[in-house]
């Protein structure tokens, strides 16, 4: 039985991932608050990381591979919010995602899929279809091509950070991920869309995906990888039913099923 401490922990990494997400959700120049997001991440993390340096020298070509599959997921990222809901986006990104590393795990390392991963991989695609399925327009299928590319880079990232965070400590590897990104994103963006963007919600943002991290890695302390990777998956549901209070969207109760399918393939495919 997982430790309340650890539910608790869990759960609390589950809201911070959805409202960091929803809170770049209603700023008026997405990328602006996407750059300022994560170099304000930076900035608060840094600090901790330098005075808790731990990197061994095998790090490197993960750090490298992680911090370039980071960048192209901040561009994933601002363009699906920029073209479609993030009740959509969120819950289709983050679902597809762990079928995707299922499926390159049986594809590269021959892993045999249990029945419960499979049930779970059926879930994902049948609540994926539901939180989509309101209006099949033009528009629709370019958001879900992007959500799945969004997935991709989660995908990839997870598979990378799975052998490279081994070879570090925790904050140092974060840190060292969110580098290329906080180099490369801002310059296209420019400092003056950035000063323009910081408010106290791109503040709390950067705070919530620290914070997010942080307890996700405090969990684990306390509770299985596999059942703090089911837990946190709940992120889908929380942002999904959040998204229509905080930002307006039109979240069906279909979107909402949808969700509340994905969360359960996800950890279907965790435990």
């Amino acid at each position: 039985m997982m430790p309340i401490s650890a539910l608790l922990l869990a759960l609390a990494s589950a809201v911070l991932h959805a409202i960091w997400n929803l809170l770049l959700g209603r700023a008026r120049d997405l990328q602006a608050a996407t750059a300022a997001t994560f170099v304000l991440a930076l900035a608060f993390a840094l600090p901790f990381a330098v005075v808790w340096w731990q990197a061994d020298p095998s790090v490197w070509p993960y750090a490298l591979a992680s911090t370039l599959l980071e960048i192209a997921y901040v561009l994933a990222l601002v363009r699906a919010y920029r073209i479609s809901d993030i009740s959509f986006a969120y819950p289709v990104s983050r679902g597809l995602a762990p079928v995707l590393v299922l499926l390159a795990s049986v594809l590269v390392v021959s892993h045999h899929a249990t029945p419960g991963e499979g049930a779970g991989v059926v879930l994902v695609g049948l609540g994926v279809i539901l939180v989509g399925s309101r209006g099949a327009t033009a528009v629709h299928a370019q958001a879900l091509l992007v959500a799945t590319v969004l997935a991709a880079t989660i995908a990839a990232y997870t598979l990378v950070d799975r052998a490279g965070i081994q070879r570090a400590g925790a904050l140092t590897y974060f840190v060292l991920t969110l580098a290329g990104p906080c180099l490369v994103y801002p310059p296209l963006v420019g400092a003056r869309a950035i000063r323009a963007a910081l408010d106290r919600f791109i503040v709390l943002a950067a705070l919530a995906n620290v914070g997010s991290f942080t307890l996700g890695l405090l969990a684990l302390r306390y509770g299985s990888a596999a059942a703090v990777l089911a837990v946190r998956s709940s992120s889908v549901v929380i942002a999904t039913l959040l998204a229509g209070r905080l930002l307006a969207e039109d979240v069906s109760r279909r979107r909402i099923a949808g969700s509340v399918l994905v969360f359960a393939g996800v950890a279907l495919l965790a435990l």
